[in-house]
């Protein structure tokens, strides 16, 4: 760097709309307005700031499709705000956005979006407002290979309680940062308010690279879909006196922030004369709790019974408890509590979990899906799941919406289910320390494309998952499955066996539920069987595929078919007596 920078500008977004109300992109003014942006450029710069962003935020394909079109407007930009600069010795960043987008080229439009800053002269970068840390790393890579001199800030994106939209926790994305060789300055931006971000910032420890701190000025109203903040400069610049003592080494503004804020907030840092509080030794971890029942610990000594039953679509939980009691007396391990399967609303998983555990006195597994539910809403049932003394957690993505499917539309997902593995097991590092969740994951065995099947439950592995759940199995080719996912994630692993209820159960099965196929043989076994009959041979047909897998690590699944609780009770009593045998 040309010298030691210590401010940074505010934000352009939200001043140009202050001053023009003009409600396009203001990308766009770098070409039809570029004195309008020079002049803002120009503002910051009169207020202190030793370097300044280029106004690109939002210049990529989710925003702006065409691509000469991008083109043509990082190059005005970089006109202007080295038009803004020239005289002076003020820095300008290239400023690079987030992408918001799951496509698998992303990382790549990181790497072309820095090159056509490089080809228009562009020495220093910002990638700001981010939500993880893995797509831009090919760009930073690239950046530095060109240009080993330029200097890269990374900036990350979290709300007050330190996670980012992707469910990633701030000390986690800067701990990737710190530890990138290319990356110069880490920081974090947007989302926060001062107070927030300061409190934030107080709880890191010294990082050994230059922390960048740029917040909200506040936290925004809505105005024609348009964000606006009110006039509270004064009190913004306290508090980034706080931040700066707290530990920032550089300072900025994100969202609402104008020339005033930042001229204030440079006035009140100096004031401090680089006087920053001291960091304490940080906490000793609390160690968790060795009297917690986690499916990984119990099938350390002994093979486990899971069995699965829905939550009521009312109000009555009298089947849940009775089974449930039914169960336990049956020597069930442990009660799985389903998320609204087939995305059919059903008492929430969470609740009925607990209901069971404290009335009867079993232990239980509620799933936990993705659909229809925000990080806060999953932050608030973990933490409530913890009140009640749940250790074991299943995460699944859940069934989509059919009406939705069918419209068109999309549903609402935070996460997908690797996601949100890796979510809760970074609440456990922070918030359940003493009573971290054992996280489990689905895994379906009858795929007809195993390979991607099993790679994508090593992500899941990857992201934390510490045992899995399989689909219900009926065919050698799933055994097979089972046993070769067994061997290769080296985790838990409990085989799901559902014994058909019926002979219409059966072919229904057969021809309405994917990837499920069952031998025609023991489907015509079920047909014009009284009900006693059916358990016998529904029960003794998964019992087959029990002792074929027995002597894998993990246990059993059962799934309890259309309230047939008497199936589960039956297939436990037949596995729980073959153990015993083979003890």
């Amino acid at each position: 760097m040309k010298r030691q920078i210590s401010f940074f500008d505010g934000a352009f977004g939200t001043f140009y709309f202050e001053k023009t109300k003009d409600y396009k992109p203001c990308e766009l003014a770098n070409i039809h307005s570029p004195w309008t942006v020079i002049d803002i450029h120009k503002a910051y710069i009169d207020a202190g700031a030793q370097a300044i962003k280029t106004n690109t935020f939002s210049v990529n394909s989710m925003i702006f499709t065409d691509l000469m079109q991008r083109k043509e407007i990082i190059k005005a930009a970089m006109n202007n705000a080295a038009e803004a600069v020239d005289g002076t010795d003020v820095q300008v960043f290239c400023d690079i956005g987030y992408i918001n987008s799951d496509k698998e080229d992303v990382a790549l439009e990181y790497v072309y979006i820095a090159n056509d800053f490089i080809k228009n002269g562009g020495e220093n970068f910002l990638f700001e407002t981010l939500p993880e840390f893995t797509p831009i790393e090919r760009a930073l890579a690239h950046i530095k290979e060109k240009n080993p001199q330029s200097v890269i800030v990374v900036s990350f994106a979290v709300s007050q309680d330190g996670y980012s939209k992707k469910g990633i926790y701030y000390k986690k994305l800067l701990q990737q940062a710190v530890d990138c060789p290319h990356i110069d300055i880490v920081g974090l931006n947007c989302q926060c308010s001062p107070s927030h971000m300061r409190t934030l910032i107080k709880n890191l420890d010294k990082l050994p690279k230059p922390l960048l701190a740029m917040p909200n000025s506040s936290y925004p109203s809505a105005f024609n879909g348009h964000m606006t903040f009110d006039d509270n400069s004064e009190y913004f610049a306290d508090k980034m006196s706080e931040i700066f003592s707290a530990g920032a080494d550089i300072i900025g503004g994100c969202c609402g922030t104008t020339p005033r804020h930042i001229q204030l907030a440079i006035k009140n840092v100096q004031q401090l004369n680089g006087k920053k509080e001291e960091k304490t030794a940080p906490s000793q971890l609390i160690q968790p709790k060795n009297t917690q029942f986690t499916i990984p610990r119990m099938c350390n000594s002994k093979k486990m019974i899971a069995v699965e039953i829905d939550p009521p679509v009312d109000n009555d939980m009298s089947f849940s408890i009775s089974a449930g009691f039914k169960l336990k007396e049956a020597g069930v391990d442990i009660i799985t509590v389903t998320d609204s399967p087939l995305a059919r609303a059903r008492a929430d998983s969470i609740m009925v979990a607990a209901k069971i555990k404290r009335e009867v006195g079993i232990e239980t597994l509620p799933h936990l899906s993705c659909r229809d539910k925000n990080r806060i809403s999953l932050k608030g049932s973990l933490i409530g799941a913890s009140f009640e003394n749940i250790n074991n957690i299943l995460a699944v993505t859940g069934d989509p919406i059919m009406q939705d499917i069918f419209s068109g539309k999309t549903g609402v997902f935070s996460f997908n289910s690797y996601g949100l593995i890796s979510f809760i097991n970074q609440l456990n590092s922070e918030v359940f320390r003493s009573t971290p969740f054992a996280v489990g994951a689905a895994l379906n065995v009858n795929v007809p494309n195993f390979d991607r099947e099993l790679a994508r439950a090593k992500k899941k592995l990857e992201n934390g998952a510490a045992y899995f759940l399989t689909q219900p199995m009926y065919s050698d080719d799933a055994v097979e499955n089972f046993r070769r996912a067994a061997a290769e994630l080296n985790v838990p692993v409990l085989a799901g066996l559902m014994p058909p209820a019926s002979y219409k159960n059966a072919v229904f099965l057969n021809n309405e539920v994917s990837g499920i196929t069952i031998k025609d043989s023991f489907v015509e076994s079920l047909k014009d069987k009284t009900r006693e009959e059916i358990v016998e041979i529904s029960t003794d047909f998964c019992m087959d595929i029990a002792r074929k897998v027995n002597d894998v690590r993990g246990g059993y699944y059962l799934m309890t078919p259309m309230k047939r609780v008497d199936l589960t009770v039956r297939l436990t009593e037949k596995i729980r007596g073959y153990m015993n045998e083979n003890h």
